[in-house]
């Protein structure tokens, strides 16, 4: 059982990491640090939205329009400490 939960905390610790990677990739190819027309950074781009959007989606509906600023990834990142917090510390407990 431990094993069940130690790879449920390893899933979200990197998802975490890949969804800051994906705000980083898009604050350099806002400002145009990165060159966009090079194949390897727009097949990295593609991969890190194809992986996030999905899951930044839901959220950005409910958030209310703050102009420019998209605080979705900081929610998802909220909620992903929660359920590791909650996992670890409620329900792997009662497991074990």
């Amino acid at each position: 059982m431990i094993a069940l939960f130690q790879t449920i905390d390893l899933a979200l610790n990197l998802y975490t990491w890949v969804l800051i990677g994906s705000a980083i990739f898009s604050w350099l190819y806002a400002f145009n640090v990165i060159n966009s027309s090079n194949q390897f950074v727009n097949s990295v781009g593609m991969f890190l939205y194809n992986v996030t959007e999905p899951v930044l989606r839901p959220i950005r509906r409910v958030l209310p329009n703050l102009g420019g600023i998209d605080i979705s990834p900081i929610i998802l990142l909220l909620i992903i400490f929660f359920l590791r917090s909650f996992m670890w510390n409620t329900i792997f407990p009662l497991v074990a």
